[in-house]
């Protein structure tokens, strides 16, 4: 996981959700650790909050300067406790500008079942599952 978490912290990514049939893709930019779990951040009045609600399977994707890019399949999960959120604003000082813990609005999802591919166009892909 520890691999997985450092290129997301160093890469922008971007999270596929879908709504009825139609694939939904956006851009996010923090991510942490917690507790043994790698959790994501969104706000509960944005439309990929709803569509992770309604189906949580999601994929990540990533891709650094050299080429590289990282592909992750998980099922997001809802975490509700404080503690989650403080600690996404801990890892994410940027976070401060938009949320508090306490605003209602701040939700954190962790990602479970997760199948990470790491890939190049040099290199055979490496999976990793956690």
């Amino acid at each position: 996981m520890t691999e997985v978490l450092k290129f997301l912290q160093e890469n922008t990514f971007y999270v596929a959700t879908v709504e009825g049939d139609q694939p939904r893709v956006r851009p996010f930019g923090a991510v942490c650790e917690f507790e043994g779990k790698l959790y994501i951040v969104t706000n509960n009045q944005k439309n990929v909050f709803a569509q992770l609600k309604a189906n949580p399977k999601t994929e990540i994707c990533a891709m650094d300067q050299n080429g590289n890019w990282l592909r992750v399949e998980a099922t997001a999960v809802l975490d509700e406790r404080k503690e989650a959120r403080d600690a996404m604003l801990a890892a994410n000082p940027s976070l401060s500008r938009m949320y508090s813990a306490d605003d209602g609005l701040m939700e954190v999802l962790y990602l479970k079942d997760v199948t990470a591919t790491f890939s190049s166009f040099t290199s055979e892909p490496r999976t990793v599952r956690f």
